[in-house]
């Protein structure tokens, strides 16, 4: 039976107006017809673009669209079925800001052009602990030399984890390249929330599913914000 659900989900998305699911060959080693385009073609506006990676459910991408009706937000992820949910939340409640796209985040460089994207949001990826997964970490050399393609220089790179390991990895990433950091808490809930900038209070009062579970197991919340370039 959940097969297909599945099944009806992947088709019902299919026909989605905001999703996107291009094939490994419109990706791979050569740019996706959208590149360069997403504000023209997809949003229809100069907003800035903000992404969510290993979006899950979109429940980052969905809630920060309801929140900043003047920013575009794209979530990101390879696997369908969570996304679904997403997808037709938003398209339920009319929301023109969103979209999703439906990629491997190792392709990413090759769907968006340079100075397309204005901000990162990395939420509760997989840590990839062991050392023969470092190339995996979305916080590591090689994904953020992808960033760098197309991310504005002042562009900012957020992180939530529940990760020790991930958050210090993070951390330290940063700062052994100079990247200015903005903000930094190993519990974020623990921290005065009000002593945060305005649009990041709106932001942190969202909270994925999985960060729901976490957080009533007493995990602590480890969030970071830094420039990806030096200033």
């Amino acid at each position: 039976m959940a097969g297909k659900r599945k099944l009806e989900h992947f088709a019902e998305m299919r026909t989605f107006p905001h999703v996107f699911e291009p094939t490994l060959e419109e990706v791979f080693r050569q740019p996706y017809k959208l590149i360069g385009n997403w504000r023209k073609t997809v949003f229809k506006n100069d907003n800035p673009i903000v992404l969510e990676l290993g979006c899950g459910k979109g429940e980052y991408a969905v809630g920060m669209a309801r929140k900043f009706p003047n920013k575009n937000f794209i979530g990101i992820d390879i696997k369908g079925a969570r996304m679904w949910r997403g997808a037709k939340t938003s398209l339920e409640e009319g929301l023109t800001n969103v979209a999703f796209l439906r990629t491997r985040i190792e392709f990413i460089d090759s769907c968006f052009g340079a100075d397309e994207v204005d901000e990162i949001w990395i939420t509760f990826p997989d840590p990839q602990k062991k050392d023969r997964r470092e190339k995996k970490r979305l916080t590591g050399p090689l994904f953020i030399n992808r960033y760098r393609q197309f991310l504005k220089r002042e562009g900012i790179v957020h992180l939530k984890t529940d990760s020790d390991f991930f958050y210090e990895y993070s951390l330290n990433e940063a700062k052994l390249n100079g990247y200015p950091i903005l903000e930094q808490t190993n519990n974020l809930y623990a921290e005065k929330i009000e002593d945060f900038d305005i649009d990041t209070q709106e932001i942190l009062s969202i909270k994925t599913h999985y960060e729901g579970i976490f957080t009533e197991k007493g995990h602590k919340i480890h969030y970071l914000k830094f420039r990806l370039h030096h200033d």
